[in-house]
């Protein structure tokens, strides 16, 4: 693996959690260039032909194994948008860690736009997690707007942890899934805005088989003068259950807008929906600093519970 410098190392850790150097497959990429590649005998990852991203290939059975493909960017004035296609075979049981994570201390901003596609086989289970992380004190912007493709065949298992808890100024991100026969979804966002940061969340699963589940459910605290936007659909066409909620606390001159919607075209679709707005509660802080916390940590330990 290419020597990272101090700040890219540090990105790392914070949206996959890597401190060395990671056991399995992955893909390292820092400032638009490969920083280091490993296969395993079951996982094998490719460079696409036009250089626009990678393929990575999942083999039928493969069991207890991970790929980690994290991004980073600590170059102020880098755009760029990569193109990564996962390919899950039948009765596979796999993890997968992506995230991007942009430091910009200029006057440019930066940004990554991702798009990740997902052919998951039949019968397989993935755990999907993607972070994405921000810092620096330049004036240029942080941008992520990751795009999200799953396709979900017979009995598939999908789990997605959605996290965006710091340092991004705008971020548009794009989910959708097809899911088949006895497919199931499940998708957990953790969101924070703060600052004059801008987030729009989309996610849209379409149940085309008898079975077929989705289950999305987000966290989100906007603080100071962010502005978040939560959209969600899904679309029932057989004997389903679908499911949709978002549960947001607003502070200081934040703003929330949660737009939960269901279209059910089978009588035997069933689908809900849940979205809830609100402070926090007075009582939840009184009875904190009765432990002798101040306000400001009272409202921090019930900000880190939300979202936890």
């Amino acid at each position: 693996m290419a020597e990272l410098d101090p700040i890219q190392k540090r990105l790392i850790e914070e949206i996959a959690d890597i401190h060395e150097t990671p056991v399995g497959a992955y893909n390292f990429r820092a400032n638009s260039k490969l920083a280091g590649r490993n296969t395993t005998a079951n996982i094998d990852i490719i460079s696409k032909e036009d250089g626009t991203g990678i393929d990575i290939k999942i083999k039928p059975g493969t069991k207890n194994e991970s790929v980690h493909i994290p991004v980073v960017i600590s170059a102020s004035g880098i755009k760029e948008t990569v193109y990564n296609d996962f390919y899950i075979g039948e009765d596979s049981d796999v993890v997968i860690v992506a995230g991007c994570g942009i430091d910009n201390c200029g006057k440019q901003d930066s940004q990554h736009d991702g798009v990740h596609r997902f052919f998951v086989g039949k019968n397989a289970r993935v755990k999907y997690v993607e972070k994405h992380y921000g810092s620096g004190d330049g004036e240029g912007k942080r941008i992520l707007n990751p795009v999200t493709e799953v396709t979900m065949e017979e009995g598939s298992y999908m789990e997605m942890e959605m996290v965006q808890i710091k340092g991004v100024d705008s971020t548009v991100r794009t989910t959708n899934a097809t899911l088949a026969a006895g497919a199931k979804l499940l998708v957990q966002e953790r969101l924070m805005t703060h600052g004059h940061q801008t987030a729009h969340s989309i996610y849209k699963a379409e149940l085309n088989g008898d079975g077929a589940s989705a289950d999305v459910v987000s966290r989100a605290v906007a603080r100071d003068e962010s502005y978040q936007k939560f959209d969600a659909c899904v679309i029932g066409n057989a004997a389903c259950h679908g499911h949709t909620e978002c549960d947001s606390i607003i502070m200081d001159n934040g703003k929330v807008l949660a737009v939960p919607a269901l279209e059910a075209h089978n009588v035997d679709a069933e689908l809900f929906h849940e979205a809830a707005i609100g402070k926090i509660a007075g009582d939840q802080l009184d009875k904190l600093m009765t432990l002798g916390l101040t306000a400001e940590e009272a409202e921090q330990q019930i900000i880190n519970g939300f979202l936890k």
